[in-house]
């Protein structure tokens, strides 16, 4: 399956998507998390392209994308970018799929836009879990430890086996090839603006990251949440409120994964995400 690539603009920035399937199939948006990349959907889209257009976002400041000179990573910003995106590709009525920080993007967006949003999936991401869970705290204390090149191939992956242990190699992979490049002087640097996410990210304001319950409770699609069944971001009671207060979002715990759902366990993830779609276009 042939992988193609587009461009739109914002706010003054460049941002690159990918695409698979068919230009007049169903469409489904897909929104990577925090300091990911539009290809990390690739074995997710690749098995939906023979029924789906499938378009995966580069988030601004993240893979091909431009970064954002005044450190602008937060919701509000992100969901300007998907409303260019749906606005420039002239879409319709479609699918979201996010993870964790996609998947706050696509609520918000869902809420703002609820005739566009014909169903959402949601991987690991929930009210409050980018505020008060263990693996908000986890993912700073990554942050802060993340050095800002490497000095070898071997060392950057290295360097992300053990951010990831529960990965796919497949996944680890991915995530080696996508995000980093290797500079002029030999260095291997990141392709997203680590810095920039980073500040933005450890200094992040309640307002800035967001309220959730509110769009979680404003969602009018189909909604699945698949969550990690060893999660330590998304809490089996948070998933379960969710499903409380909404009647159209469902849960289902994913077992063997962590908070990087499709990247530890992709048979089970696909598995529940398959009928899900399918019964979106019934």
């Amino acid at each position: 399956m042939t992988t193609t690539e587009g461009w739109v603009h914002h706010d003054n920035l460049r941002l690159r998507y990918v695409e698979w399937g068919r230009p007049d199939a169903p469409v489904i948006i897909m929104l990577h998390g925090l300091r990911s990349y539009a290809h990390t959907w690739e074995p997710v889209a690749l098995p939906l392209a023979d029924r789906w257009r499938v378009i995966a976002l580069d988030q601004r400041g993240r893979g091909e994308s431009d970064w954002d000179p005044g450190h602008n990573y937060f919701a509000q910003a992100y969901v300007g970018d998907i409303e260019a995106l749906v606005r420039q590709l002239g879409l319709g009525r479609f699918v979201l799929i996010g993870h964790s920080m996609g998947g706050a993007n696509a609520f918000i967006y869902a809420a703002r836009h609820p005739d566009n949003v014909m169903g959402m999936v949601i991987e690991d991401m929930g009210p409050g879990a980018s505020l008060g869970s263990d693996g908000a705290a986890r993912i700073k204390r990554e942050l802060l430890a993340t050095p800002s090149s490497f000095a070898s191939w071997d060392a950057a992956t290295a360097f992300w086996r053990r951010q990831r242990p529960n990965i796919s190699e497949q996944a680890l992979l991915s995530r080696v090839r996508f995000s980093l490049h290797e500079s002029a002087d030999g260095a291997i640097v990141w392709k997203h603006d680590a810095q920039g996410i980073a500040s933005a990210r450890l200094n992040a304001t309640a307002e800035q990251l967001v309220d959730l319950w509110p769009h979680v409770e404003a969602v009018r699609a189909p909604t699945l949440v698949l969550r990690g069944e060893n999660s330590d971001f998304l809490s089996a009671q948070t998933a379960r409120a969710m499903t409380d207060r909404n009647p159209l979002i469902s849960c289902v715990d994913i077992p063997g994964a962590s908070h990087y759902v499709h990247d530890d366990n992709l048979p089970a993830f696909m598995s529940s995400l398959h009928p899900f779609l399918d019964g979106l276009r019934t």
